[in-house]
């Protein structure tokens, strides 16, 4: 005995008027808006997580927030050796869910402090350049949220490529412009200096969003540590394979991926989470 189905009328007067291909158009495209919704998922999850952590503020007022030392950095005074090393801290506000910002200090051998070059957005939108390159303490609090040291590198190999590092901080294209999202911004400038000097192999955290952000024109580029390669569209998708970076998958500027030489995830919003013990040094 044979099943009899019900059909919408609809449904049929709908393939009828579509036909064949565009049934099969109209049906790849629920598929992609699927995928591309439980990707929006994944990827929010992180900073929705960051939020209930506690790792961002919405209260408080930039003007009056603590920009005090947090006591992290070595002291000039004695440590005489050269001394390359990156900071991060949450950015201001409801963004620091999101993102961290990062910036660069030196210390040349004998130097009696440091310098800092970073990119500030508050700068650009008040008339001025965003790169600011300020001497003394590198390890102050960013509008109230405390730094870490991401990357140090100390000794003659540090000597050998500050001059380096302060040249490529000259040659940043994006000097005297500034774009929150998708970049250039902050974590771009860093990214960009790391990478002109593929010697540190240095890498940054998958909260840097803007790292990923390439010159209009570059879709592929060696990536931030120099030991792979990342294809990038203007910042809003793309993907990284480097020994150093491990593999990452970008989206809107969020990352998400795997470190296998740290045996770590990156992870939106949240970071990196180590199941290794990897000291900053």
């Amino acid at each position: 005995m044979g099943q009899s189905y019900y059909r919408d009328p609809g449904d049929l007067d709908l393939a009828i008027f579509l036909g064949p291909n565009g049934v099969m158009i109209v049906s790849w495209i629920l598929r992609s808006l699927k995928v591309l919704l439980l990707l929006l998922v994944v990827f929010l999850t992180g900073p929705i997580l960051a939020l209930a952590l506690g790792k961002a503020e919405f209260k408080g007022n930039w003007r009056t927030a603590s920009r005090e030392v947090v006591g992290i950095a070595p002291d000039p005074a004695q440590f005489r050796e050269a001394i390359v090393q990156v900071y991060a801290a949450r950015a201001f506000g409801w963004r620091g869910a999101f993102a961290v910002h990062t910036w660069i200090a030196v210390k040349p051998q004998d130097a009696e402090s440091f310098s800092s070059y970073e990119v500030v957005g508050w700068n650009y939108f008040r008339g001025r350049t965003p790169l600011v390159q300020r001497q003394g303490p590198p390890d102050r609090r960013w509008f109230g949220a405390e730094p870490e040291i991401i990357f140090s590198l100390r000794g003659d190999k540090a000597a050998r490529l500050i001059p380096k590092l302060e040249q490529a901080v000259a040659g940043y294209p994006y000097r005297n412009y500034y774009r929150t999202w998708p970049g250039p911004n902050s974590n771009s400038f860093t990214a960009h200096v790391l990478r002109q000097v593929p010697e540190l192999e240095a890498d940054l955290p998958p909260t840097a969003v803007g790292k990923d952000y390439l010159a209009p024109g570059h879709l592929i580029q060696a990536s931030i540590s120099g030991t792979g390669y990342q294809l990038s569209l203007f910042g809003l998708a793309g993907g990284v394979l480097a020994w150093e970076e491990g593999i990452e998958f970008n989206l809107l500027g969020l990352s998400l991926g795997l470190d296998p030489l740290d045996l770590a995830l990156k992870l939106p919003g949240l970071g990196r989470l180590s199941f290794a013990d990897t000291p900053a040094e």
